[in-house]
């Protein structure tokens, strides 16, 4: 009797905030993009304020300019969450990025220039 070979999973999901969308993000999901892994970007629901300037239209359309065209990457909207939990052998890899760009730095770089109030 063959045996089932197991499929590898190739869809691979980003959750986060994109306040803005920057290049550490741009970096991260690249090197999935690059392995061939089909992307899902979550968007979460935040409301507008000061650590939260952009609106998640907003944030689709910076996204979606820089993917355009790209099959492999979709773009979600997610309510916004408090955390993420999972169970033992869930069937897929949970995986932390080390990256270092801040959000809060590049929104505060962008207030000094006058591009983000």
């Amino acid at each position: 009797m063959p045996t089932k070979k197991k499929s590898k999973s190739k869809n691979i999901l980003f959750i986060g905030r994109w306040q803005p969308f920057h290049e550490g993000h741009r970096k991260m999901i690249g090197e999935a993009i690059k392995e061939g892994h089909n992307v899902i970007i979550a968007i979460r629901d935040t409301k507008v304020s000061k650590s939260n300037p952009y609106s998640v239209a907003k944030r689709k359309n910076m996204i979606a300019k820089i993917y355009t065209g790209n099959r492999q990457v979709s773009i979600i909207k997610i309510p916004d969450i408090d955390a993420v939990w999972i169970g033992r052998k869930v069937g897929y890899r949970v995986i932390k990025t080390g990256s270092k760009a801040s959000g809060t730095e590049i929104r505060a770089k962008l207030r000094r220039l006058g591009n983000l109030k």
